[in-house]
């Protein structure tokens, strides 16, 4: 794999500020004693409040469904940034997190999905770090069945028992087990497997890696390795080389990029970097001056991060949606396609929403749909590989990223993927997403989108996609949600039938061709029309007068198509 077509950014640029990459710079910044340096710390704020939602949580953006995840990133960098500015974060309440305990012990991402240890963490340490209360006693046990036969620490006790181990979930482990309980608290696990496991993973480059077989270094394995071991009061099997290799990765500006001939200097980079440092005890003096203009270099209008330079920051959503949609030309077409299968991590297949992060289902679906690895039937097997080897959990399910819970949206979209991959690869997965399919039934022909959840349009209509591409379904219970959801003047709603939106009706026509079903055409030309813009783009709902974005666009305009004269076919996509 190279990435010299990362350098100069061939994707789309949405020019948008991403949750992931505020938090991170915020964080980096309040390492090194550097937050003052914000030039407008109140707009960064104003960006994280901005994704809360009525019910108290936080989300990745606007609109979408509270987290664990995005609860953590934005009530910690609120807290990170200076006295006078940040948003008083204690205005808000612990009570949804609370609502995210599971019964098992651990917590999960949303309430009802299944446990995993990124959300545990996430939970544990909102609940201790920012709000003084402590969760369930349960939690040490939970926490304790987390440890493989090889002594690592896996992403769920059902992951465990696999043997499927990670310097990320040992990260997040020790980290949610010193947050509740203490360093000199009892260990849950066995200290000397867990340690002798974790140094194992150093190189003998020094850098570390995430699981055994990797084969390629990176910061951020180093960095929560390095962490880990922290908190066990260890150092890793040779200290200095650690500092050695992690200093080498910096340019010649006083940058960092994630591994030895990546050529990008990002946001996920510095952070990791200066994490891992000072976990080692590391001088940061000489790094704190090109670290910090790096990262300020990385701010957008909106006031948060993006994770380079915004005018290069190119996301595989956004590039993807714009080749879809057919808003490029030819030979940009070409170029932003390369640029998509450069978005993969040495030690993994999937497609990442932003280079340099972890692979990602839908990311992964929305960059094959516009056409990556149109023609390379190797790497579409490796991604089917990734998808049944790393991805899919003990449920059978899938969730967004490796280890993360089950999730419908996911589990729609891995099965899309390997509904298009040799059959030996992906018969056993799909015939086990059923499995999954069926725990978030709530009743006859409805589906919710993790197991507890209610019932919508999309997660009802994934689901049916999802089990028609596994172990088949009729139609029946197609007609029913589309009868359902169908609203008079036109388009589809994904609760009731009152208000209409794109992403439902999308999800409802895309029904309509997988299972054979007549489209109203009259009803889908109503709809569409009454969600085209004023500025030539489409609204997520007719409420809603501008554009929704790159997304929303590519979505109606694929619609548009769809009713033309030549009837093109929707993309099977997955995203909410």
């Amino acid at each position: 794999m190279t990435f010299e077509t990362l350098l100069d950014s061939s994707g789309v640029v949405s020019g948008d500020s991403d949750l992931w990459c505020t938090y991170a710079a915020v964080r980096t910044l309040a390492w090194l004693g550097r937050t003052d340096d914000l030039p407008d710390p109140q707009r960064a704020a104003d960006f994280l409040a901005s994704r809360q939602n009525t019910d108290g949580g936080f989300a990745w953006s606007p609109g979408m469904t509270s987290d664990a995840w995005a609860t953590y990133y934005c009530t910690q960098a609120l807290a990170d940034l200076p006295d006078d500015t940040r948003a008083d974060v204690t205005t808000t309440s612990p009570d949804w997190v609370r609502r995210a305990a599971h019964p098992d012990g651990g917590f999960a991402m949303t309430p009802g999905q299944a446990s995993d240890v990124w959300a545990t963490y996430y939970a544990v340490r909102t609940l201790v770090e920012i709000y003084g209360e402590q969760p369930p006693p349960a939690l040490f046990d939970w926490l304790g069945a987390l440890q493989a036969a090889d002594g690592g620490l896996a992403w769920s006790p059902a992951h465990a028992k696999d043997g499927t181990s990670d310097v990320r979930a040992c990260y997040y482990a020790l980290t949610a087990w010193k947050t509740a309980f203490g360093k000199d608290s009892p260990l849950p696990w066995d200290r000397g497997l867990l340690v002798g496991w974790l140094r194992s993973r150093q190189s003998d480059d020094g850098g570390f890696t995430f699981q055994a077989g990797d084969t390629t270094d990176c910061l951020w394995a180093t960095f929560r390795a390095t962490n880990a071991l922290g908190h066990l009061e260890e150092q890793p099997r040779d200290p200095r080389a650690c500092v050695s290799w992690i200093r080498g990765q910096r340019r010649e500006d006083g940058a960092f990029t994630r591994w030895p001939g990546y050529p990008v200097a990002d946001v996920w980079a510095a952070f990791c970097a200066v994490g891992a440092l000072r976990a080692l005890g590391d001088d940061l003096g000489d790094l704190s001056d090109p670290v910090v203009h790096t990262l300020l270099s990385f701010r957008t209008e909106q006031g948060g991060f993006t994770y380079r330079m915004p005018e290069f920051a190119s996301d595989v959503l956004t590039t993807s949606a714009h080749v879809l949609s057919g808003r490029l030309a030819a030979a940009a077409d070409e170029q932003a396609v390369a640029w998509m299968e450069s978005c993969v991590l040495p030690n993994e297949n999937g497609v990442m929403y932003m280079p340099g992060r972890g692979g990602e289902v839908r990311c992964t679906l929305w960059a094959l749909a516009a056409g990556a690895f149109h023609d390379d039937l190797r790497a579409r097997a490796d991604i089917a590989d990734w998808l049944v080897t790393a991805i899919q959990n003990p449920d059978g399910g899938f969730g967004y990223w490796e280890g993360r819970a089950s999730d419908m949206v996911s589990t729609c979209a891995a099965a899309e993927i390997l509904s298009e991959a040799p059959k030996d690869t992906a018969r056993s997965a799909l015939r086990d997403v059923a499995h999954f399919v069926a725990t978030c039934a709530t009743g006859p022909g409805r589906w919710a989108n993790v197991p507890g959840g209610s019932p919508t349009l999309r997660s009802t209509l994934q689901a049916l996609r999802a089990l028609r591409r596994s172990v088949g379904v009729d139609e029946a219970p197609v007609h029913e949600a589309l009868d359902l959801h169908r609203v008079r003047g036109g388009g589809f709603a994904n609760e009731g039938h009152r208000v209409p939106d794109l992403l439902s009706t999308y999800e409802a026509v895309l029904a309509f061709d997988l299972f054979g079903i007549a489209l109203d055409t009259d009803h889908l030309s109503r709809f569409v029309d009454s969600v085209r813009a004023a500025d030539r783009g489409f609204a997520w709902t007719p409420l809603m007068a501008t554009s929704g974005g790159p997304l929303a666009d590519c979505l109606g305009r694929r619609l548009e198509l769809r009713l033309s004269a030549e009837q093109r076919p929707l993309p099977a996509l997955a995203l909410s």
